[in-house]
């Protein structure tokens, strides 16, 4: 089996990051990763692609591990891990980052997050610019758990005290609470650091996760909605206890860490290919397209 250091997208991209100067508020503190720079690619995110993308069931009887991407666009398309799609007969995440090429149509691999609901509320899904929070996430790197996903989507939705009667995760993003807590906490930090393609996110002594981009303006374009998720983690946790010395000593020895981790190959459902890894108790993966590393998360 490979290790990160025989996937030279990947190889390269970790021997070249640096730490920065972290940025804290309340129980979140996020850690810039800085590398050389490299051209935006020019791909939509969901978002951004609007009417141009149409996401759909496979088949008009459905199958909860599959949806149907149509990309009418120009450009690709580049979906997430963990990213939230809404409509359909019940709400899904995705299981890995896929790229799909302008003017194609693939199958790609999702989860469940909404347990109570199998019918059509609409014949397609929609972007609601949110993606699960880390501790849900990391269920669907490698191979995706659909008992472990389902019961993290109701911690999730408990600890938010959501009104959720068909078991969604979106009404935790939904929960007055929540959307007050997530303007206080993601206001002073939505902005990333100059030049950073990446963050490691702290929440209180807890590494909460890391992610990082093949360029720094789709970093910054993806920022926001992970910034978003990763704050869900932060709700109720209490600030205090934050050493930065130890935390960027944490993130520098997992990142040089990684080029050990053994992982597999295989083909991604878009463009590319997605090495899945492990390290540390952790679950990663990376999406490698055209000799790059574009989306690598460790959580």
């Amino acid at each position: 089996m490979p290790t990160l250091h025989d996937v030279p997208e990947v190889a390269q991209l970790l021997a070249a990051v640096l730490t920065a100067e972290p940025v804290t508020h309340g129980a979140l503190a996020v850690i810039p990763l800085l590398a050389p720079n490299l051209d935006d690619p020019d791909w939509l995110t969901l978002e951004e692609a609007g009417d141009h993308v149409r996401v759909t069931e496979v088949s008009e009887a459905g199958t909860v591990p599959f949806l149907k991407v149509v990309n009418e666009a120009d450009q690709p398309l580049l979906l997430l891990d963990g990213e939230e799609l809404v409509g359909a007969k019940q709400n899904r995440i995705l299981n890995t980052t896929v790229l799909v090429a302008a003017h194609a149509e693939v199958i790609i691999p999702v989860s469940c997050v909404e347990q109570g609901r199998w019918n059509e509320v609409r014949k397609d899904f929609e972007s609601r610019s949110s993606v699960v929070q880390p501790s849900v996430r990391s269920e669907v790197l490698g191979k995706a758990d659909q008992g472990r996903i389902w019961s993290g989507v109701a911690a999730a939705t408990r600890a938010a005290r959501a009104a959720a009667p068909t078991g969604s995760y979106q009404a935790v993003y939904e929960s007055s609470e929540v959307r007050g807590h997530l303007d206080r906490t993601t206001r002073p930090l939505e902005i990333p650091v100059a030049g950073a393609l990446g963050a490691a996110v702290f929440v209180g002594q807890s590494l909460a996760g890391v992610d990082a981009f093949h360029a720094d303006t789709l970093f910054a374009r993806e920022w926001p909605k992970l910034l978003r998720a990763y704050a869900l983690d932060a709700y109720g946790a209490t600030p205090g206890g934050w050493d930065e010395a130890a935390a960027r000593t944490r993130v520098d020895g997992l990142l040089r860490g990684a080029a050990r981790a053994v992982g597999t190959i295989r083909a991604s459902a878009g463009a590319g290919r997605l090495f899945e890894f492990a390290i540390d108790n952790r679950r990663g993966a990376a999406l490698l397209v055209e000799g790059q590393a574009l989306h690598l998360a460790i959580l």
